[in-house]
């Protein structure tokens, strides 16, 4: 039978789970504590010799972000553009009116897609291009600042442009040094063809009756600034600043179908110009980037030295010769690492978290929507976070999970069972929740049921769980945890196996995204659910709740069927057949989910051999050539069963140029996912899975045990260094080693307390009490 949920139901679990939110996206806030401190001396820096094209924007133009507001800047000495996207402004909605094949609609309208909130520009005619020289751009990683420099008739001039988190805008500051002066005019519109608005705001409102708003605000030192009709123009101007803001009324919260109607956006945005306008552009700066920098300082990272003369290229001729040459660039690799921290932290603060393109776009069109795919995307999105001292960023994944709970749960129980969805539940019975392929920010499902994505999602609110020991934050994850369980009590189907054995399978299923579309006991579900249910039976146990059913769920764990090596491939079979059903090079690893990110497959001696060596083997005929996200799966499962140096490969691929639209990094270092021949678009996985590989090569933890440099490359042996390295089980890890070999390891508790550190076959145990720390040298004796 059917349990589907009444609508008083429904509004009981959305204000319970509505009560562990965070306050809406775009809100009112008090005064941020100005900053006194100097901006840090960048030692993360990367460089530039030429702006971005307005055409190619998404390739080449630098990203800012506060964690809810984006942009991307492209430096043109002569007409600064910046495109503004907010993470809120989705069309869209529900979507709860299934296709005649059971499955969801997927389109811009009726499941929506992140927009664009707004263009700027800021035309300055007289430093054209080609007017100026010692034109050079900068991305500050440590003070989280974009800045462009050049020289004409003698003065150098420079802009600086930044998102900013305490006072929820972005600014860009014009300044010379040498008697300049700056005249020229400021656009602001938005890209929806909005009508009523100013020079200085706009408003408007979409068909599913999201509003929103923006609002810009200048002011100069000497000459003026004025509003000349829909301009504002700036005359004789010594220094300028620019400062813009903007909003929807989007709220996390089901119970008011993700709206807050006391939020008025453009009048927002107009209060957080006026009160940031208040300030100099040096105190702006300074408040952002303290702010910017009490994250981005929680982790450091060398791997190696690099050459004078790589040094001496810019960023994208740096990439080039790397891919040119075949030579190790160890600070190149270590700048993409902290390039996705920088990410990271402007794109995952306090508001939505991040999709398929982050909060930067281009245009009103992305590929798949932006969305949030639940079968790799959002979940690579969060990998490194833990793991690259950045686990405040992860709590924007959380609280989306927890918000989206009661739609899920809705459209689960009224929806997963209709007769024609070739995934409902044979037995016909339903409970719990689960996802579509596809999420969007209002509760709402797109393309295909994907049953085994509430597991997914779980494991990775359960690894952020092992890696900060936060009780709150279990608490508040355990709802979906057992949701997800109940959902798969009612799914499981009882088969008997060849020796006779009864075993727990998984009903139909696609294994992402290959395959037939209608098999039974896919790996990628079974292992799955085997975290699922296990996670939560800790949870229980840490929690005091639910001893009864979370004995129930150990039981079924107990009858899980766990998949075997073919017989005719020798590789671990990807469904309940000995048989190839897919293509064998396929960019998903969803058979390897439990090598990563899980780790029932180990090869230390705990896994069965014959599971281990399956394992290898789908890895090896999966190839090492792939997109960017997939190539950053496969270098972490290959860390995993310490490859170095496939792992390194893998790495240095995704750090080839992109030609034309191929596979790679562009010359702003987003990865290119190429779609078809001649065309590639911006994926961001790849740009947060890279760094978790790197990192996977230098520390493994799970519960309990550490391991010290399980894959390390010939590349970065000489010497290195990584402070800050978070450490499953509850530990922060600082590490050092030389020619191969750690020669010191600083291990500081979070909440763990007990643990083994292994190296080279040697294994300490220490334990700790949270917040204690121990220094281990001569690890390697």
């Amino acid at each position: 039978m059917q349990n589907h949920p009444s609508r008083r139901s429904f509004l009981a679990l959305a204000a319970a789970t509505g009560a562990l939110a965070g306050l809406p996206s775009f809100t009112a806030s008090a005064a941020p504590l100005r900053s006194s401190e100097p901006l840090a001396s960048p030692r993360h820096q990367l460089w530039w010799q030429a702006p971005a094209d307005d055409g190619s924007m998404i390739t080449q133009g630098l990203p800012v972000g506060n964690g809810r507001l984006g942009a991307l800047a492209s430096n043109d000495s002569g007409r600064e553009l910046l495109l503004v996207t907010d993470a809120t402004l989705w069309t869209g909605g529900l979507n709860d009116t299934l296709d005649s094949d059971g499955q969801f609609p997927y389109g811009r309208a009726d499941f929506g897609s992140l927009t664009l909130l707004a263009r700027l520009t800021v035309e300055i005619p007289d430093h054209d291009l080609g007017a100026v020289s010692d034109y050079r751009r900068t991305l500050d990683l440590d003070n989280g600042v974009v800045t462009a420099s050049y020289v004409r008739s003698g003065v150098t001039y420079r802009r600086q442009i930044f998102a900013s988190r305490p006072d929820d805008v972005i600014v860009l500051h014009f300044g010379q040094d040498g008697g300049g002066r700056y005249t020229g005019t400021i656009t602001f519109e938005g890209t929806h063809g909005e009508t009523g608005g100013t020079a200085e705001s706009f408003a408007g409102s979409f068909a599913n009756g999201l509003k929103y708003g923006a609002a810009v605000k200048a002011y100069g030192s000497g000459g003026s600034v004025r509003v000349n009709g829909s301009h504002i123009t700036f005359t004789d101007c010594r220094e300028l600043t620019v400062v813009l803001s903007g909003g929807t009324d989007y709220a996390p919260d089901a119970a008011a179908d993700y709206r807050d109607p006391s939020v008025n956006p453009v009048a927002l945005a107009r209060t957080k110009v006026k009160a940031a306008a208040r300030h100099s552009a040096d105190s702006l700066l300074r408040t952002h980037a303290a702010d910017h920098r009490a994250l981005f300082g929680q982790f450091d990272l060398s791997l190696g030295t690099s050459t004078d003369d790589q040094r001496e290229l810019d960023t994208w001729a740096r990439i080039q010769a790397r891919a040119d040459t075949g030579d190790p660039d160890p600070e190149l690799e270590a700048a993409y690492a902290q390039f996705g921290r920088y990410l990271m932290i402007a794109g995952s603060r306090d508001s939505l978290p991040m999709g398929l393109q982050g909060i930067w776009l281009d245009g009103n069109d992305p590929d798949w929507m932006g969305d949030y795919h639940t079968d790799i995307n959002i979940q690579m999105n969060y990998w490194m976070s833990d793991r690259l001292g950045l686990s405040q960023c992860f709590d924007a994944y959380t609280d989306y999970c927890v918000d989206q709970l009661p739609s899920w749960t809705d459209l689960t129980q009224r929806l997963f069972q209709d007769s024609r969805n070739r995934y409902r539940n044979s037995g016909g019975k339903v409970a719990g929740w689960t996802v579509a392929i596809s999420t969007n920010p209002f509760g709402g499902g797109g393309w295909w049921w994907h049953p085994a994505g509430n597991a997914w999602l779980c494991q990775s609110l359960w690894e952020h769980y092992e890696f900060t020991q936060s009780r709150a934050h279990l608490e508040k994850i355990y709802p979906l945890l057992k949701g997800a369980c109940e959902f798969w009590e009612a799914r499981l189907l009882t088969t008997t196996l060849d020796d006779g054995r009864e075993v727990l399978i998984a009903d139909s299923d696609w294994s992402p995204e290959q395959g037939p579309l209608d098999a039974k006991g896919i790996t990628y579900a079974q292992e799955q659910v085997w975290m699922l249910f296990g996670n939560f039976r800790t949870a229980a146990a840490e929690l005091k709740r639910d001893a009864g059913y979370a004995g129930t769920i150990g039981k079924l764990r107990d009858r899980l069927y766990l998949p075997v090596v073919s017989p005719k491939t020798g590789w671990l079979e990807e469904w309940m057949s000995p048989d190839n059903l897919g293509e064998t090079t396929h960019r998903h690893l969803s058979p390897l989910i439990n090598l990563f990110p899980g780790d029932r497959i180990r090869p230390d001696g705990s896994t069965p051999a014959d599971i281990v060596k399956g394992a290898t083997a789908l890895l090896t005929a999966r190839g090492m050539d792939s997109f960017g996200w997939a190539n950053a799966w496969r270098s972490l499962c290959w860390s995993r069963l310490k490859d170095a140096d496939k792992a390194y490969q893998l790495v240095v691929r995704n750090l080839r140029p992109s030609d034309n639209g191929s596979n790679g990094t562009s010359p702003n270092l987003f990865d290119i996912y190429q779609v078809e021949e001649g065309r590639g678009i911006f994926q961001i996985e790849a740009n947060f899975g890279t760094p978790t590989a790197i990192l996977e090569m230098l520390l493994y933890s799970r519960p309990g045990h550490l391991e010290l440099l399980p894959a390390l490359p010939d590349a970065w042996a000489a010497s290195g260094k990584v402070t800050g390295a978070g450490a499953r089980g509850g530990f922060v890890v600082d590490l050092s080693w030389r020619d191969g070999k750690p020669t010191e390891a600083r291990i500081r508790s979070v909440g763990g307390r007990t643990t083994t550190v292994a190296y080279g076959g040697k294994t300490r145990t220490i334990t700790l009490k949270p917040g204690a720390s121990v220094t281990l040298k001569d690890l390697a004796r």
